[in-house]
């Protein structure tokens, strides 16, 4: 009788193991902390940090991911930005429970909260705005911050074999409009940042060409090719110049980023 516990509990452990090893090591976790700088040519502009918490929602654990965008110095005092965005995220499922988008750009302002039930219908999600009041739309989708979260678990962490001009779609509900996000892989990188140069997969996601944009290119991302699958470099090609944000100082990752 002995024996055969033994037995049951080393099998219950290596199933377990297995059934861990199968859903993939996350490459982020609560305390993570990332800031960049922002620069159009070599005048910088401002400043981006994105931080992720566990905290409580209500009777559940959810991990909180808030990112703030801000001018500084001449830029500050030309035209103010403090743009901010928040996700609450399932942990397990890591689709979003709640989003805020709160910007503040010159004298305009939006302030949105959007609540997500992903279980009332089997086929779809409900989502409830206090701007524009309910939507029924895609099972499965995220908000602007979830998405990338969900994209590096699930596909960078998972070292997804990805083939170069291949697009990866994920549906986002974004401005309170539905907001597929494509990301078309480019390929390997060996990036230069001021922390030093670093290998990563680049993402060019497809832009609507008009007010800003002259191509579906003109926007790059570079993320770190290692356990993190960090964000460190973003790149806007507009019509007046190109803006740049770049890694400048972390902290709370799953491995020290490896700068050359």
């Amino acid at each position: 009788m002995k024996i055969r516990f033994t037995v049951f509990c080393i099998l219950f452990f290596c199933l377990a193991f297995e059934a861990l090893n199968g859903q993939g090591i996350s490459p982020y976790q609560p305390g993570e902390k990332i800031t960049y700088v922002i620069h159009y040519g070599v005048i910088n502009g401002g400043i981006a940090k994105m931080e992720l918490t566990s905290e409580m929602y209500g009777n559940r654990e959810v991990l909180h991911s808030y990112f703030i965008a801000y001018t500084t110095g001449v830029a500050d005092a030309v035209f103010k930005v403090r743009d901010v965005y928040e996700s609450y995220f399932d942990p397990l499922t890591e689709l979003p429970v709640k989003s805020v988008r709160n910007i503040r750009e010159g004298r305009y302002r939006k302030y949105n909260v959007v609540l997500f039930d992903h279980f009332s219908h089997p086929d779809s999600a409900v989502l409830t705005s206090d701007l524009t009041g309910k939507h029924i739309t895609t099972k499965g989708i995220h908000d602007i911050l979830s998405c990338f979260y969900y994209f590096r678990k699930n596909y960078l962490a998972k070292d997804y074999p990805f083939k170069k001009g291949e697009a990866i779609t994920i549906n986002t509900w974004f401005t309170d409009e539905f907001y597929p996000i494509i990301l078309r892989y480019v390929g390997i990188d060996d990036v230069k940042t001021r922390m030093g140069r670093i290998k990563c997969y680049k993402f060019n996601p497809v832009t609507e060409v008009g007010r800003l944009f002259k191509t579906n290119d003109d926007v790059s991302f570079w993320f770190s090719a290692d356990k993190n699958c960090v964000p460190v470099k973003v790149r806007f090609d507009i019509f007046v110049g190109a803006f740049t944000a770049e890694i400048s100082d972390y902290e709370g990752l799953i491995e020290p980023l490896n700068f050359k």
